[in-house]
């Protein structure tokens, strides 16, 4: 049976949650295999929300913003999931050793589920080191991301365009991009570099844009955002804050007077 608690060996995490739970990292840095033993996630994306339940295996292509929201399955068992973190040092180590390269650009979907036999299989024999974590050893996780990623080629050889895609994100459309994803909370940096841009060119460019700063600029528009779904939608300010990009709600609560002169709550009953 494994173990009840969150586990991390070098870039292979075990993940167990007994309860509700939001995902705190937003920005998907390295592209991942997963595989959803129990329970069920949401996942939240421009492209729309995404509900998987166990079992079930997904990819996911890296530099995309992602909200989750982790839940216990049907009979309450717990949102237990295994993620391979692919890194590019690996991918790049394993490019070079196998002469495999991207030979065009990739144009599916950032989220991809799996299902394959092979897949499943390698799944199954990761659980047994998540009850003895000394087995796993650098050099076995070395091995272990080398065999994910073989499988997935072997799953689809097109793959290859993404796995081996070295390219960082080229200069895209900022504004756009802002009005489309201004409800992650990340870092400006974070912003900066999905945009194709250093942090002092987005700022210049932001800047240039909207007039005004973009910390500000993001503060006001996820709270008129707030309050289009507070007042209009009748959401709950506790069910609010998190889906416009705010961390506590208490911040949220003060930010939102500062700007409209009465409380969420208040707002709601308007």
């Amino acid at each position: 049976m494994i173990m009840k608690t969150d586990q991390l060996h070098y870039n292979i995490l075990y993940s167990c949650n007994e309860a509700l739970k939001r995902g705190k990292e937003q920005f998907v840095q390295e592209h991942s295999l997963s595989c959803l033993l129990s329970g069920e996630i949401e996942f939240y994306t421009t492209h729309g929300t995404l509900r998987v339940k166990a079992p079930s295996m997904g990819f996911a292509k890296r530099n995309q913003l992602v909200k989750s929201l982790k839940m216990p399955g049907p009979n309450g068992e717990a949102c237990k999931a295994i993620n391979i973190w692919l890194t590019q040092e690996s991918l790049k180590r394993y490019s070079i050793e196998n002469d495999i390269k991207a030979t065009g650009i990739y144009q599916g979907a950032p989220m991809i589920n799996l299902h394959d036999t092979f897949i499943k299989g390698y799944f199954d024999s990761l659980i047994p080191y998540f009850d003895n974590p000394k087995q796993l050893t650098k050099n076995l996780s070395i091995l272990k991301t080398n065999e994910a990623i073989a499988l997935l080629l072997r799953h689809d050889s097109n793959l290859k365009n993404i796995l081996f895609d070295f390219n960082e994100p080229h200069k895209i459309d900022l504004e756009a991009y802002m009005n489309e994803h201004y409800k992650f909370n990340v870092p400006l940096k974070q912003f900066a570099k999905l945009t194709g841009r250093s942090l002092a060119t987005f700022k210049r460019d932001f800047k240039k844009i909207y007039n005004t700063p973009p910390q500000k600029w993001l503060l006001n528009k996820r709270l008129q955002e707030a309050h289009f779904l507070i007042t209009e939608r009748k959401q709950k300010p506790s069910e609010t804050y998190v889906e416009v990009g705010f961390e506590n709600l208490s911040h949220f609560s003060s930010a939102f007077k500062n700007m409209y002169g009465y409380n969420p709550s208040s707002a709601r009953v308007a």
